[in-house]
């Protein structure tokens, strides 16, 4: 199905449905089903969760497909994560703690209800018109089996979608020439992405590294003194998300501008329940 959508209304619907994935690298229950397997490094627990898919890979394909996660960061944990739990066994233990997650927050009435059924169904289409070629994390994530349980089947719809607007953002990045640590900042520096604190620490750069993406940022005009974007700033970071718009339409022309309203109305609902109840640390997001 073809349909003519609203402006930006694919991306609407992502960020409606990013909580629901992203919600498990935060969850107390993914550290506590890893830590039977000895994996408790908050660095290795994120990497190896999001990693799996993929298989027992190395650093390099990690770093490669992560795009602003130091390699010294992912060396540390790659590949010896393996060694203590297999990419199964991590998949196994991601799979349980999305589900103790949405269990705890959303609670028993919600997964049950018509109408998780109904964003299930609604985004596992979606994600039928999702595209492999060149996009690696959606493609390992797609050959993952689809849970039979409407709540996980939510969240695998939801990671897969996720997955493939990140693998083209990643190719929209490289186009304008921003490098990881330029476009973590660049985001930072809108006011709409997560705390520079936040972002040196989980993805393992210095005070020092963050410095001096933002004086290149400065020479290529795209940052004021002060932090501030400028005008040139803000029109290329507006220009990357419609550029990942257009490379992400796909799913959403898929399903259709009926269907992505929808589907954006129901995934507000369960996103909005999982913020108020403390899916997020309120300290990792703005300019602090």
């Amino acid at each position: 199905m073809t349909a003519e959508l609203p402006p930006r209304a694919g991306r609407h619907c992502h960020h409606a449905l990013n909580p629901l994935h992203s919600a498990v690298y935060f969850t107390p229950e993914l550290a506590t089903e890893l830590a039977p397997y000895g994996v408790e490094d908050p660095a290795a627990v994120y990497v190896a969760t999001r990693a799996a898919p993929l298989g027992a890979v190395g650093p390099g394909a990690v770093t490669a497909t992560f795009y602003n996660f130091r390699h010294d960061l992912v060396s540390s944990a790659l590949p010896s994560v393996w060694e203590l739990a297999s990419p199964e066994t991590v998949l196994a233990a991601r799979l349980r703690a999305v589900d103790g997650l949405l269990r705890r927050l959303l609670g028993e009435k919600a997964l049950e209800s018509p109408e998780m059924r109904e964003a299930a169904e609604l985004a596992g289409r979606a994600a039928e018109g999702c595209v492999r070629a060149g996009r690696p994390l959606y493609a390992a994530n797609a050959d993952l089996p689809v849970p039979t349980a409407p709540h996980l089947a939510l969240w695998h719809a939801a990671t897969l979608l996720r997955e493939h607007r990140g693998d083209v953002h990643l190719v929209a990045l490289q186009h304008v020439e921003l490098d990881p640590l330029e476009a973590l900042a660049s985001h930072s520096a809108s006011g709409r992405g997560m705390t520079p604190t936040f972002l040196r620490a989980s993805r393992g750069y210095s005070e020092r590294d963050w410095e001096a993406a933002l004086v290149r940022l400065r020479e290529r005009e795209l940052l004021t003194e002060q932090g501030e974007l400028t005008e040139a700033g803000q029109e290329l970071r507006a220009g990357l998300e419609r550029e990942t718009d257009r490379l992400d339409r796909h799913p959403y022309e898929h399903l259709g501008a009926e269907g992505v309203a929808r589907l954006t109305e129901l995934a507000k609902g369960f996103t909005t329940t999982l913020l108020e109840g403390g899916a997020f640390p309120a300290e990792i997001f703005g300019r602090g």
